[in-house]
This record gives structure tokens, sequence and C-alpha cells, in this order.
């Protein structure tokens, strides 16, 4: 971002809060521990699949792989993000999450196109399936998979990053969830194609999942505000304040998961306190909308802008819109 969006040198005050602190050893013994499970019982399954000659236990065997993968990436993105900031790093490297969360939700993505891709082979040409086999591995698989969902729901998934890899272990317990009934049909009736139809099902769940992660993340990268903040209420409110003539330069972004920050250029009433409007600012947006971390640069207002009317804008390349009180008594700032 540029030092204009961040506040210009000039003004008065300029307040940051720093409330973004956040403890991730929990998260790592539970994504440790997770990743343990899945590890272990992958390597199960390869070899129950090479002994029964099943292309689909060693398939679901590749899926769980992806899984491995996805904690690896999370456990390795909470190390860097924790690292402080320094050099051109001003934030840190806290965006590494966000960096693995949306690997994990292309992850998903690829995988879905693929099982969708699969499962139409599937329904052209049914393979044989070895419904006792499935069966018995897939509750295994269930068992395992709930576990390890287990372990990881107890982690902070407010985080992007521990999400991803949730979401890859609650995908895949849903796969071995559809493999056990599917092999069951097998098993009692030989309909070979309720494979395929299990894989669909799986196939959406990946597509819901894969698509949350990747525009969640994607939100963060192109620095739009947070779910559940409206820069322009929020703008509004800020203009509303005592003795606040207009805001404008307003950005609201999250540098990662829960981290979001705010920066706003602020002109109050010539002779007024602007030490106070910045403290009665800062508490405004800290205690309705949870930003902690801001930057405002905090001005006496020109005279053109205290005119009625449109008047020229106080900084000549300001971005977004300028919002003032609204003069009528009781009327609503815009």
């Amino acid at each position: 971002m540029s030092d204009r969006e961040r506040g210009h040198g000039h003004g008065h005050g300029q307040g940051h809060g720093h409330g973004h602190a956040v403890s991730v050893a929990g998260d790592r013994r539970y994504l440790t521990a997770a990743l343990a499970l899945i590890v272990g019982f992958m390597a199960i399954e390869v070899v129950i699949g090479f002994v029964a000659g099943s292309l689909a236990l060693i398939s679901d065997a590749g899926h769980m792989l992806t899984d491995a993968i996805a904690i690896v990436f999370a456990l390795v993105a909470m190390r860097i993000a924790a690292r402080p900031p320094q050099g051109g790093f001003t934030y840190g490297l806290k965006r590494a999450e966000i960096v693995s969360a949306q690997i994990n939700g292309v992850t998903l993505l690829l995988l879905s196109a693929y099982f969708i891709v699969e499962s139409v082979r599937r329904f052209a040409n049914p393979p044989e399936v070895e419904g006792l086999y499935v069966v018995l591995t897939g509750l295994a698989g269930i068992a395992v998979n709930l576990a390890a969902t287990w372990l990881l729901a107890r982690a902070n998934r407010s985080s992007l990053n521990v999400e991803g890899a949730y979401q890859h272990i609650l995908n895949d317990l849903f796969a071995f969830i559809a493999t056990t009934v599917a092999g069951a049909v097998v098993l009692f009736t030989g309909w070979t194609r309720a494979d395929a139809v299990a894989a669909l099902v799986v196939a959406a769940l990946m597509l819901k999942a894969g698509w949350g992660l990747v525009r969640d993340s994607a939100r963060v990268f192109m620095e739009a505000a947070p779910v559940g903040m409206n820069p322009a209420e929020i703008g509004r409110e800020l203009a509303a304040l005592d003795n606040v003539v207009e805001v404008h330069d307003l950005h609201i972004w999250e540098v990662t998961s829960n981290y979001p920050a705010m920066s706003a250029h602020v002109l109050v009433t010539p002779g007024d306190d602007c030490h106070a409007v910045r403290l009665a600012a800062e508490r405004l947006v800290h205690d309705r909308y949870g930003i902690e971390h801001t930057t405002l640069q905090v001005d006496h207002a020109p005279s053109d802008v205290l005119t009625i009317g449109e008047p020229d804008r106080h900084c000549a390349d300001s971005h977004g819109p300028a919002h003032r009180p609204d003069p009528r008594p009781g009327g609503v700032q815009r």
C-alpha cells in the first residue's frame, strides 16, 4: 500500500492499536497429531490396496496424501507467519497463512475436477470393485478421519490456514463415508456404479469447500474489507463524531485472518482537540468493529472544507468517497 493510504505525514497525530498477537502452539499440536494419524493410516491403506488389487483404495490413499500435504503446508505457514517483522516485510510474513489457505482451496478444486472426470469414466466402464475390502477399509478410514477432524476442530478455525487443512480432512471423512456406503451397495447388490455416484457426491462437497477457501483468501490478497464490515457505514459513523468535519481516504483491509486494519484522514473543526477526536475514532472502531490496528491522520479542516455545498477535496488525490456530517438537525450523515 502507498504511504498515502497509510495516512499523510503532516497530521496532528496517528493512533496505532495492536491486538493481533496470536498463540499458535496449541494449533500446531492439534495439526501435528492429525498429521500422524493421516500418514499412519495412509501407509496401511496403500498396503491393503496392493494386497487386494484395489485401485479404489490406492486412489483413496492418494487423496489422504493431499490431506497430509495440506497439514504440512499449514504447519510451515504457521512457523513462517510467526516470524517478527524485519526488513521490507513491515507486517512480517503473516500472509503466508493466506497463501497456504489458497493452495489448499485450489487443491480441493483440482481434486473435485478429477473425481468428476473419474466418475464419468466409471459410469461408462464400471470396474470390478472388491466390496468387502472397500467397506472394511472405509470404516477404518471413517474412524481415523473422525479423530483427525476432531483434532483440527479444536484448533483456531477462524484462521484460513487452519480452515484449509480442516476442510481437506473433513472432505476426506465424507469421502470415506461415501466410499463405505458405495462398497456396501456393491457388496450386497453388485451395482458397481455406486462407486461413481459416491465420487460425485464427494466432488460436489469439495467444490463448495474449495471455492470458499479460494474466495476468502482472494479477498485478503485483494485487500477487500473484512466480511461484515461496510466501509461506507464506518465512514458515516466516524463523520458523526463530535467536531468531525470530514472523513476521507478511508481504507479497511485484512493483513491476515482476524487481523483487520484501518487508515483514514479525519478533518476536525478548527480550534478543537485533534487528539481527543482521534481517541474517540479509535474507540468507536475498536468497540464496534474489533479493529485494533488503526492509522489515523487528524488535521484541522481548512476554510474551503467548511463552506456549504461541494467543497474542493482537501487532498488532491484522495481515494474513495468523502464522508461529512449531515447539517440538518437529526439528519443522517453521508
